[in-house]
């Protein structure tokens, strides 16, 4: 009873928020109001002060065009929390954006999503960054887990579903039965290196130097791994052996190739994954399907690839850039029926045999 009257305490005078801490973006869903911020995961810092000049959006529109005393820096690599101090500012900020729309008296419960297979230390830094911030109470929830939820699969049911998550540092390959994760790999191959593999190619073959937002404008505009007649767009950038401004016309073949080692990386990833699955939760796979979630699952004909590859039907998700913050969402609304699929506190992990 004093259980559900502190619940009651906390709902009225506290929010709860979920947080998909993204590598490229990352987004901030609010109880009762749904998904609230989507911005780059981006800091802008002046190093003479040391203060944040912009956050998000507008310090990713500084990315490249900044003076020498301010620096555009992604506090996020693969993932995982490369800078400790500016991912606290970025996440206080997302927190107080959210909470302007409903302020509380007391600090908000929080639930983040990090990559499958993090290690303790990563998950005390997104605990620490996000208590640092104001958060009162902090969950950790795997990434695919997530997304399974926000896409509504029935993660708890005795029944096998698998999910790929292709953020903008990682990719993850999942398969949850029974509220937990039965097989994951984690692959450091997802947006941003198919933004690096563009960059290289173009290098390579037109030798022609463009920077990281030109090579993702591209991926968004004509990414497609497999043939399509009516892509393609004009890329400017500089002339390695003149120096000089140039503009080239890039087809869709041009980026299908630049990208393929890396989709060939995404795919055989997935084969290792259902080859080690047990027999009863694959036949449950083959029969639903596998479930294709986060930026990367935009890019044309990749669901068609791994359909035609792995010779199992692949979907992608409704709306799959919200998947696991709409999945955070859920869990916060639903606490005691997702409380298995959260990660456990080091004070709660049995002890060691």
């Amino acid at each position: 009873m004093l259980d559900n009257l502190k619940k009651r305490i906390y709902k009225q005078f506290s929010n709860d928020i979920g947080i998909d801490l993204g590598t490229a973006n990352t987004l901030v869903y609010l109880a009762g109001k749904g998904i609230v911020v989507n911005e780059p995961s981006v800091v802008a810092l002046n190093q003479k002060t040391g203060r944040v000049v912009a956050v998000g959006a507008q310090a990713r529109e500084m990315l490249g065009r900044t003076p020498p005393h301010i620096v555009a820096v992604r506090p996020l690599v693969d993932g995982v929390i490369s800078d400790f101090e500016v991912t606290e500012e970025m996440i206080a900020y997302l927190i107080k954006r959210a909470e302007e729309l409903s302020p509380k008296m007391l600090g908000p419960r929080v639930v983040v999503g990090v990559p499958s297979g993090v290690t303790n230390v990563e998950i005390r830094a997104v605990r620490d960054a996000a208590k640092s911030a104001g958060a009162r109470e902090v969950h950790i929830v795997e990434e695919p887990m997530a997304g399974a939820i926000g896409i509504r699969l029935p993660v708890n049911d005795p029944v096998g579903s698998m999910v790929i998550d292709i953020g903008g540092g990682t990719t993850d390959i999942a398969v949850i039965s029974l509220g937990g994760i039965v097989r994951s790999k984690n692959l450091r191959i997802a947006g941003d290196k198919l933004n690096a593999d563009i960059v290289s190619y173009i290098r390579g073959e037109f030798k022609i130097l463009i920077g990281e937002k030109t090579a993702e404008a591209v991926k968004m505009a004509i990414g497609a791994v497999v043939p399509n007649e009516h892509l393609e767009t004009p890329v400017k950038g500089r002339d390695l052996i003149t120096g000089l401004p140039r503009e080239v016309i890039l087809t869709d073949a041009d980026i299908r190739e630049a990208m393929s080692s890396s989709v060939e990386a995404i795919v055989e990833g997935t084969k290792e994954v259902l080859e080690t699955t047990p027999p009863e939760i694959l036949a449950d796979v083959m029969q639903k399907g596998i479930h294709l979630f986060g930026g990367g699952a935009l890019i044309i004909g990749l669901d068609e690839l791994l359909r035609e590859y792995l010779k199992i039907p692949v979907r992608i998700a409704d709306d799959p850039l919200t998947a696991v913050a709409r999945g955070a969402g859920v869990i916060l609304e639903n606490m005691d029926m997702y409380k298995e699929v959260l990660i456990q506190k080091e004070d709660e992990l049995p002890p060691k045999k």
